[in-house]
């Protein structure tokens, strides 16, 4: 497939109506990989910043599934499902964002108490191939943004309910987008912070291992309020 250069704004989103026409049309089918971020951003002539803002816009739409370590495949869906979610002023409104923390905080709650529940031995044990890559990997910006991602998604993945990944993969998409730099700089270039995140991870993991609903609840809960706390400083100091 012959892609055409980008060169007017919003870069990432004329980015995603090219793959999504592709998929719709064929060219990439139900469990198709995709090629890697940096064979697409060299086909667009973009920088992989972008590109991973396009495929998060894919994976929010349900077009594609991101697989930690993997890669990202096409998903199979219906083209009525597809469309490209208005959240255009995420880019623009801090408040917003807010909004969008917020919610994101009363959904993961929610994930983390029913995960608590459902969760099997397949689920502990990727949690803790997971936290034991995060703390050998402390400090490093581009992997903990990365795991922290896939941390919440595999909560999400033990409450054993698709429309709850499906919610989840929509929120942090845009969270990702919107605040991308804001994330790796405050929150995964410093090491101390890194080690508190670290330290919050694990401990949502215990509770989710001990089957403790409102003690996976309750970390949820302070964890992301620390998150929200570094990020609306960053917001307010940068406006």
């Amino acid at each position: 497939m012959a892609f055409s250069k980008i060169t007017t704004r919003k870069i990432y989103e004329q980015i995603a109506d090219q793959m999504k026409q592709h998929i719709i049309e064929g060219g990439w089918k139900s469990g198709d990989k995709l090629p890697s971020t940096k064979e697409l951003s060299e086909q667009f002539q973009v920088g992989r910043s972008t590109m991973r803002e396009a495929l998060s816009a894919l994976k929010a739409m349900g077009l594609i599934e991101i697989r930690h370590g993997e890669g990202c495949f096409v998903r199979s869906v219906e083209s009525s499902e597809i469309r490209m979610p208005s959240f255009d002023t995420l880019l623009l409104s801090r408040e917003a964002i807010f909004e969008l923390m917020e919610a994101r905080i009363a959904l993961e709650a929610s994930n983390a108490a029913i995960a608590s529940n459902r969760r099997t031995e397949e689920d502990l044990a990727a949690f803790r191939k997971l936290l034991k890559s995060m703390e050998e990997r402390l400090g490093d910006e581009a992997f903990g943004e990365a795991s922290d991602i896939e941390f919440h998604r595999l909560l999400a993945k033990a409450t054993h309910n698709s429309i709850m990944v499906r919610l989840l993969d929509t929120i942090s998409s845009q969270m990702e987008a919107a605040i991308r730099e804001a994330r790796r700089i405050q929150l995964y270039g410093n090491k101390q912070v890194s080690l508190q995140l670290l330290e919050e991870h694990t401990a949502i993991y215990q509770a989710v291992a001990d089957r403790d609903p409102a003690g996976a609840d309750a970390g949820m809960r302070s964890h992301l309020t620390h998150v929200e706390q570094v990020l609306r400083a960053y917001l307010t100091d940068s406006r």
